[in-house]
């Protein structure tokens, strides 16, 4: 990677968006110029990319000027509106949101898993969805030695998903909770602070929420196999930052815990943690501000044959998100 890019981070005042100028640092990406970009209420403000100063330009149509690759954390509606300029004006767009998740012409891609199709692109490459990536990232080695039949799983969601509105709501309210305080729900639907409850997205006719219809649907285009039977049921926790994931897999092909431990342990962006003597598991807290997803509790399924559960955790804003849209960039840079 000898050569340099002009990289733009459209959204860069948000959490992902900060997490993206981070990881471009602290992996040395190539950028040669890095242009920032951002609603018109953060116009004036500035971040630092290795040790300097970086202003934050208002996002426009026509401010796309030179850049090679756009990385995209604005939310669907602005990536829907602005990526076709990048995309016109030269750019490889690597887009964040769920706006083309589902359309063909975009690849969806977790690097770890199906880095060949991002040569597939048409000036588009689809970051999946958060969940789905850190479910499939212990999926994927063990669906390649024993062939996924049907997943169940069950999140447990940071507020690092919904931003860093969400974040600071779950702080205020915790603190107000302590103090006596009633907790007052405003970006979040209902009460925070030590609650839980249902993915704060819309219920579908099938049932399902679509953050639990995206972990079906992208799972199935990722691994190119829509045979998989999924049933996700998704929560929000009074977690910082960092989801994690209850997961149930039957595979075609016996697997041992063994086998299965043995896979993962040297599986790319994963940890093995794993210790039934101190009782020490994946936790999000440990996942908090690390590259690899931590995944544990690897263990038969008493109720079914060919079946495992087990365990993992991952920093949404990372692997879920700024890292994986980054490492999207590593590949092209390298191709």
């Amino acid at each position: 990677m000898s050569r340099q890019y002009h990289v733009a981070v459209v959204g860069a005042t948000g959490a992902v968006g900060v997490e993206m100028i981070k990881t471009l640092e602290k992996r040395n990406f190539p950028v040669g110029k890095l242009s920032l970009f951002a609603s018109a209420r953060s116009k004036g403000k500035t971040l630092t990319f290795r040790g300097k100063p970086m202003p934050v330009h208002e996002l426009t149509h026509d401010c796309f000027t030179g850049v090679e690759i756009a990385l995209f954390s604005a939310g669907a509606s602005r990536s829907r509106e602005f990526a076709d300029d990048a995309v016109k004006a030269g750019a490889v767009v690597i887009d964040n949101s769920s706006a083309f998740r589902m359309d063909p012409n975009a690849p969806l891609v977790v690097p770890e898993i199906n880095p060949e199709d991002i040569k597939l692109h048409k000036g588009v490459i689809a970051n999946p969805n958060c969940s789905t990536i850190i479910m499939l990232m212990p999926l994927w080695p063990l669906h390649r030695a024993a062939k996924l039949r049907r997943i169940v799983v069950s999140t447990y969601q940071a507020a690092s998903g919904a931003g860093a509105q969400a974040m600071a709501e779950l702080e205020d309210q915790t603190r107000d909770v302590l103090a006596g305080k009633p907790a007052v729900p405003k970006i979040m639907p209902h009460r925070y602070a030590f609650n839980l409850f249902s993915h704060n997205t819309a219920i579908a006719a099938n049932g399902y929420n679509e953050e639990e219809n995206k972990m079906v649907k992208e799972t199935w285009k990722i691994f190119h196999d829509d045979t998989i039977k999924i049933c996700p049921t998704c929560i929000r926790v009074p977690v910082l930052r960092a989801h994690s994931e209850s997961i149930v897999a039957e595979f075609e092909k016996p697997i041992t815990v063994e086998a299965a431990r043995a896979l993962l342990a040297k599986a790319p962006g994963l940890k093995l943690v794993d210790d039934r003597e101190r009782n020490v598991f994946p936790m999000p807290i440990d996942a908090t501000e690390q590259y690899d997803c931590l995944v544990g509790r690897i263990r038969q399924d008493l109720s079914q044959p060919n079946s495992l559960a087990l365990f993992v955790a991952g920093d949404q804003l990372l692997k879920g998100a700024a890292l994986n849209a980054v490492q999207i960039a590593e590949v092209l840079a390298q191709s």
